[in-house]
């Protein structure tokens, strides 16, 4: 079925990311990921072609088009490349809602010029060692000495990790306050007393950098508290929907962009004298997969309009993500089995995608807390 949810504006948009990444990142992958890490100047291009930022207010350097829509189109492209080491679902639609919604002037004349230029690459440091999904379990604390926080702890499997020159980090600034004693405090590069760890081994996202992030009695003045003092579970709950939504469109994009794969395949492949797609079992294989996909993107793209409208909830985000997410995975799963011996291989998309693509039905909140919130929003 053709979509109905994008403008001229926004296919010309799609144009113009996909010559981007003929030119800034798909010629210069490979490497990235040799490297671990994807190049500085992969951002900085970014920011020069106008894809950071997106909907951030003009007179902070941004784009100043809170179309939800674009950011779309910018997960859809991104995914078909296959180029997920460059985090920019990350820094526009992650943090950069807490940046231009919780920030102060002063903060967001300060911080969103870099981030929309790319001389500033953004990060959130949530998840700790023994805290994953569990916000009450977080220990890193943040001790108010007047005129500044002194911030103690660690954080893991942080994204841009190595890279990022901002991190908005979740501490604990009531002790007695579980996950309502909160708060978001912003870490720059420099200060003393802030270690990176390792860039951590991942199976898949290999250009990704993931690491590992320390405090040691660093020092936070206190107009770097972003958003409302123990306001951090009020915060990160308004803006997860968004970031659902991100991972959701790119679980879709990912799966139909296996099918487009696979189908070509099964047409040139042949077994016992003619090609596979003259298998019953590979056509009802390639069937099912069809109308999964099919289903699953008229929802999504129904939420992507609700969401564009502000109408679209914490449940059905929680939907989205699941069940978009876990399609990608069976697909990927799907797909590569019917390559055979040759999906195994790393040199074909499909086995790439399917390393890639495990960590979406985790990151984001994981599957059993997607089912969970849906579950609770029927049942109390």
């Amino acid at each position: 079925m053709k979509r109905q949810i994008f403008t001229e504006d926004h296919d010309a948009f799609r144009e113009t990311v996909r010559t981007f990444l003929a030119k800034e990142v798909t010629p210069h992958y490979e490497q990235w990921e040799k490297d671990g890490i994807v190049s500085r100047a992969a951002w900085r291009a970014a920011g020069r072609q106008g894809l950071l930022g997106l909907a951030v207010p003009e007179e902070y350097g941004g784009g100043g088009e809170p179309d939800f829509r674009y950011s779309a189109v910018l997960a859809e492209e991104f995914t078909r490349a296959g180029a997920a080491g460059l985090a920019i679902g990350l820094h526009n639609d992650i943090i950069g809602p807490y940046l231009t919604s919780l920030g102060t002037d002063a903060q967001k004349r300060r911080w969103l010029p870099g981030f929309c230029t790319g001389e500033t690459i953004t990060a959130i440091a949530m998840t700790e060692p023994g805290a994953g999904s569990d916000l009450q379990g977080i220990r890193t604390t943040a001790e108010d000495h007047g005129d500044h926080w002194i911030l103690n702890g660690s954080k893991t499997f942080i994204s841009n990790g190595i890279l990022a020159d901002l991190v908005i980090v979740v501490a604990r600034t009531t002790p007695e306050g579980g996950a309502h004693g909160l708060s978001l405090l912003v870490v720059e590069r420099g200060m003393d007393g802030f270690e990176r760890g390792r860039n951590l081994d991942k199976i898949g996202q290999k250009s990704q950098d993931t690491a590992e992030l320390f405090f040691h009695d660093v020092r936070v003045p206190k107009e770097n508290l972003l958003g409302e003092l123990n306001g951090a579970f009020g915060h990160l709950m308004t803006h997860l929907a968004q970031e659902r939504m991100g991972i959701a469109v790119a679980g879709i994009a990912a799966a139909e962009h296996l099918l487009e794969i696979t189908t070509q395949y099964v047409k040139e492949r042949e077994a016992f004298g003619r090609p596979l797609a003259k298998l019953q079992h590979i056509r009802f294989e390639m069937a099912e997969m069809a109308t999964e996909c099919a289903v699953t993107r008229a929802f999504l793209d129904r939420c992507i309009v609700d969401h564009t409208a502000g109408e679209l909830d914490a449940v059905h985000a929680s939907m989205a993500k699941w069940w978009a997410t876990e399609l990608q995975k069976r697909v990927a799963d799907r797909c590569l089995q019917l390559h055979g011996g040759y999906g195994y291989m790393a040199e074909y998309r499909v086995a790439k995608a399917f390393t890639d693509g495990r960590i979406q039905t985790i990151y984001g909140g994981t599957t059993e807390i997607m089912k969970e919130i849906i579950g609770r929003s029927l049942l109390g």
